[in-house]
């Protein structure tokens, strides 16, 4: 079994052929390929669609050079100060050909400072360096930036879906053989349904639960299903010792999910007078929740608050 590598970065497309897109998409790309140019872009959507997977395969079929900056974690103007500056300024490695900054989850970038300079670098460096931003939520980039680049929103109909989700099958099916792991398809199936479009989910959820040579059924137990039942009973008893260790435990789980999941069964968490108040709650820290240092202490405090109305 062949699991040293995390299969998300070993399996990541090489090509816009290769990725998991709508045709619509996939069309975008493709004339972007052939036409031998790309333009300032924005790449609007959801974790795990594909954006910075997209941005990469760009540059790298048309044989570009990148700076890759991950802005949640270097989102201060100093990042734009030394190191954008400088790679913008420098010459290509390939004569006459663009090169490009793949700004990863840029609705991170400071509005008030950073974002406002993005601008004029953008402007300043047009003639040589084009600009890729990935975000999940499009409306926390200031619209000078939206001026300036084409807006792609990664956003899939019920019928996208239903084809990706079968695309997305036989690359797993794929994945599974190689790395010597046993399965049931009809168990890829419910995974690929429970998580789709999140791709990165799907694969992620699959090695995790493959470590044996074989895809256990532990990869079916839904957040919302017996754990969240469980923290449902910790929120009514107001138990902050048995909720905190529930946090601790589903630390790898996407508070934006755990977030939704409540909203979606609220009335099993809160007194039906006390709903509004706690659908405000949750839109208050699902907002905090992208730009939080601590994820876990972010949840806890919301749970928290929501123990205090239950």
């Amino acid at each position: 079994m062949k699991n040293e590598f995390l299969w998300v970065e070993r399996y990541r497309p090489k090509t816009i052929k290769d990725c998991i897109l709508p045709n619509d998409l996939k069309k975008i790309f493709t004339s972007m390929i052939e036409s031998g140019e790309i333009s300032n872009m924005i790449l609007s959507g959801t974790s795990g669609l594909g954006k910075t997977t997209v941005a990469r395969a760009l540059c790298n079929e048309l044989d570009l050079d990148i700076l890759l900056i991950n802005a949640s974690e270097e989102s201060g103007i100093d990042t734009l100060r030394s190191k954008i500056k400088q790679f913008a300024s420098s010459v290509s490695l390939h004569s006459g050909k663009h090169k490009v900054v793949i700004l990863d989850e840029a609705d991170y970038l400071n509005a008030q400072s950073t974002q406002p300079a993005l601008r004029a670098f953008i402007e300043e460096f047009g003639s040589s360096c084009r600009f890729i931003l990935t975000c999940n939520f499009k409306n926390r980039i200031i619209e000078p930036l939206h001026s300036r680049c084409s807006v792609i929103n990664f956003n899939t109909t019920r019928d996208d879906l239903v084809h990706l989700c079968g695309e997305f099958l036989v690359r797993l099916k794929d994945i599974l053989k190689e790395n010597e792991i046993d399965y049931k398809e009809s168990v890829l199936a419910e995974v690929i349904m429970k998580y789709a479009p999140d791709w990165r989910r799907v694969l992620n959820e699959c090695q995790k639960y493959s470590k044996t040579g074989e895809l256990e059924n532990d990869v079916l137990v839904s957040v919302g299903d017996v754990k969240l039942d469980q923290l449902s009973t910790y929120i009514k008893q107001k138990n902050f010792k048995e909720m905190r260790k529930w946090v601790a435990e589903n630390s790898d789980v996407d508070s934006s999910v755990i977030f939704r999941t409540i909203y979606d069964k609220i009335y099993s968490f809160i007194d039906s007078k006390s709903i509004p108040q706690a659908v405000i709650i949750l839109g208050e820290y699902q907002y905090k929740a992208a730009f939080v240092a601590d994820k876990q202490l972010n949840l806890a405090a919301c749970l928290t608050e929501l123990m205090g109305i239950s």
